[in-house]
């Protein structure tokens, strides 16, 4: 077996490799983890024999590489030893049992979380990535291990894309800057995540990334003069103070200087502009002693401080931020926070393995990753499918915080432009179901409104409320996302099995029976003859157009169900349904002729969606009856409610107030005008089209009376379709 001490032949790439694992490992490690360590490898050889990579090297180089950047960041022998052998599984005829035997049921469990990341069985490439980034979470969930390894194997990955077609390149790439990158940030990994965003760079832009490169180069030399002017000032008064604070220039991210340049549409002088410095400090109280040392070298600017020490980021990141008007009139941006907050800032979750200490504020870092953990499994519980759950992923990935307060006085963390949905979503999904409106500082405000730093929010809820569909408009977290769209999934499913058994027993009546009063056995046999396993599926797939009602229950009235499955659907004799205009989402009024109640209306079956229903006289009819024979006939209830919106062309005289004497008047007949649209102009007649609400024709009827009795109005008609 292999050893530290052991001399390794060094004309192999992967006996380098080794070595300088080795090496690394020696610093954290004792010797005998040290031999389980190269073991795996001896194993990970083995397996991965005669297999090479695109780059020419043996395969092997590429998980003993990310074995390194791994005890770069001193993690645990079983997480090393799972790094070296994350590909066997996958690529090699090893199974997960021979793992645990030969080295321990831990390492076994890894590789396994590792290699189901990259099982797919997908329709598409988006689909399999997006399937493959779910899992990854599921897998994270049980071991936070399991994504770093991930995100080792992903930035080697990086490192070695050279012999790959530029098209693919850039394909990684992005999904590396979409995914990968914020994981790494929100959990607060900063090293990673530079790394892998200026790889991802270099590999979608290289012309870009060669320019900026040179440029910055230059731009460093240029400037060495004053930052050792600035430098040189805040040790001296560090000094001055008799305090003991470490000083270092930032050296600013090539990719963040890029994205600076894009957003903020500015040359590379003006981002480099601000002069970035770091100050280290042994304690937290010298933090902000160091605070009003800065700030009485140089000028602060108002507004531009940021306490992350007493208010962390979502990730755990620690630091006092502030920016400062420097000598020359430059400004100068200063970040001061202890030695232990940049060691947790570099490494983020990697420092709970990285480095033991007594207090619990690695286990508060790991218990915070935990809970970001919690919530997006939640959101992909909930989530329809995959690229929906990539989807809230992105959303919770990219947030920019603000603090609010709620009435007891606990501080909740917010993305920047969060609305008050979503506050109250993140207090509690049942809230966030149930709220109606809010009091922003004791004052009301709709659930829209946009949250900002430092306000209290109380949300007000209702036993009768339940979310909006338009509240998907303008919430921006991932909670409240997935909340309102799978709360909205459920209500729809009871609404279309509500539906569905009004149409079948709307049908059912013609042949003399009942739903609840037939045979439990010939449903039974329904079911299975249509691949149900229970009548609300059935009803549901009735309701959502999926089946036509009459060939159910004609099925349902025959003795052998099976003789009836064939029936087409001509031989069918179509009664009425009843329609209140309450039915909800099953049930639409079709946008091109808008129906109001008293109109003759027809109904057509949108198969996943329920019924569509349209004016008698509505030239769109047509187009739709041939496209689809799943059409029946509808008529309005006798007990319909509700408003409904009705279109008019308006033909009016060209003069100042016509358009504001027409709203009046509409207004007076208490109607709400929903959309004003003006086709055509000149300097005589104005055409305009005016959406109203009304509750029927009648109500319509008295509308357009009153408007044609005006002088300006010079014609007016309902629009059909």
């Amino acid at each position: 077996m292999l050893s530290v001490a052991d001399s390794i032949e060094l004309e192999r790439p992967q006996d380098k490799l080794v070595r300088r694992l080795c090496s690394t490992l020696s610093g954290y490690m004792e010797q005998s983890q040290i031999d389980d360590c190269v073991r795996a490898y001896e194993f990970g050889a083995i397996a991965h024999s005669g297999q090479i990579r695109k780059s020419g090297e043996a395969y092997i180089c590429h998980p003993v590489a990310v074995a390194i950047s791994l005890a770069e960041m001193r993690m645990d022998a079983n997480c090393i030893m799972a790094a070296i052998l994350h590909d066997v599984i996958e690529d090699t005829g090893v199974e997960k049992q021979e793992l645990a035997r030969k080295f321990n049921r831990d390492v076994a469990e890894l590789v396994d979380a590792v290699t189901k990341l990259t099982k797919i069985d997908s329709k598409s490439h988006a689909e399999a990535q997006a399937e493959n980034v779910r899992k990854m979470f599921l897998a994270m969930g049980k071991d936070l291990r399991v994504i770093m390894v991930k995100l080792a194997d992903r930035l080697h990955n990086m490192q070695t894309m050279g012999a790959m077609p530029p098209e693919k390149k850039r394909r990684i790439a992005r999904e590396t800057l979409d995914i990968y990158a914020p994981i790494a940030n929100r959990l607060g990994m900063n090293n990673i995540r530079h790394k892998l965003e200026t790889l991802s760079f270099q590999a979608m832009y290289p012309r870009r990334y060669a320019i900026l490169e040179r440029a910055l180069i230059k731009a460093r030399g240029n400037r060495r003069k004053i930052i050792d002017v600035i430098e040189n000032s805040i040790k001296n008064r560090i000094s001055q103070a008799d305090m003991t604070c470490d000083v270092s220039g930032r050296e600013k991210n090539i990719y963040s200087v890029y994205k600076k340049m894009l957003q903020k549409k500015v040359s590379l002088n003006d981002v480099f502009d601000v002069y970035a410095f770091r100050i280290f400090c042994d304690n937290v109280d010298d933090c902000y002693r160091m605070m009003g040392i800065v700030h009485n070298l140089y000028k602060p600017i108002p507004g531009r401080f940021k306490d992350y020490i007493a208010l962390p980021k979502a990730n755990g990141y620690q630091s006092l931020h502030t920016i400062l008007i420097g000598p020359y009139g430059f400004p100068i941006e200063i970040q001061i926070r202890t030695h232990e907050m940049h060691r947790m800032a570099e490494s983020g979750i990697a420092a709970h393995w990285l480095y033991k200490t007594d207090d619990d504020k690695n286990d508060k870092f790991q218990d915070r990753a935990h809970e970001w953990l919690r919530d997006l499994l939640e959101i992909q519980r909930t989530a329809g499918d995959s690229l929906e759950f990539i989807d809230n992923l992105k959303i919770d990935l990219f947030p920019q915080e603000v603090f609010v307060f709620t009435p007891k006085g606990e501080i909740v963390k917010m993305p920047r432009g969060a609305t008050i949905i979503d506050f109250a979503y993140a207090v509690h999904t049942d809230i966030g179901n149930a709220c109606v409106s809010a009091r922003v500082d004791r004052k009301l405000a709709p659930l829209q409104t946009k949250l900002e730093n430092g306000v209290t929010v109380e949300v007000i809820t209702a036993i009768w409320a339940r979310p909006n569909p338009l509240w998907l408009n303008y919430v921006t977290t991932a909670k409240a996302r997935s909340g309102i769209r799978n709360y909205l999934k459920n209500f729809k499913q009871q609404e279309a099995i509500s539906l569905g058994k009004r149409l079948l027993d709307n049908e059912l009546q013609g042949m003399q029976l009942q739903i609840d009063n037939i045979d439990k056995n010939r449903i039974k046999a329904l079911l299975e003859a249509s691949g149900k396993q229970t009548l609300d599926e059935l009803l549901e797939d009735i309701g959502l157009g999926n089946k036509m009602p009459f060939l159910i229950a004609k099925r349902l009235s025959q003795e052998d169900i099976n003789a009836a499955i064939k029936l087409e659907d001509k031989d069918t004799k179509k009664t009425s349904l009843a329609i209140k205009g309450t039915e909800g989402m099953v049930v639409t009024l079709a946008k091109c002729c808008k129906p109001i109640p008293g109109d003759s209306i027809i109904g057509f079956f949108n198969p996943g969606k329920g019924i569509v229903v349209h004016h008698h006289e509505c030239r769109n009819k047509n187009i739709v009856r041939k496209k689809q024979t799943n059409w029946l006939d509808v008529e309005w209830s006798d007990e319909v409610s509700g408003e409904f919106l009705a279109e008019l062309r308006l033909e009016v005289l060209n003069q100042r107030g016509s358009l504001a004497t027409v709203a009046t008047t509409i207004s007076d007949l208490n109607s709400n005008i929903e959309n004003v649209t003006v086709v055509e102009q000149d300097s005589r007649i104005s055409v305009d089209l005016i959406t109203v609400s009304v509750k029927d024709r009648v109500h319509l009827a008295k509308i357009m009376r009153r408007l044609k009795e005006l002088s300006i109005v010079v014609k007016i008609s309902r629009v059909k379709a």
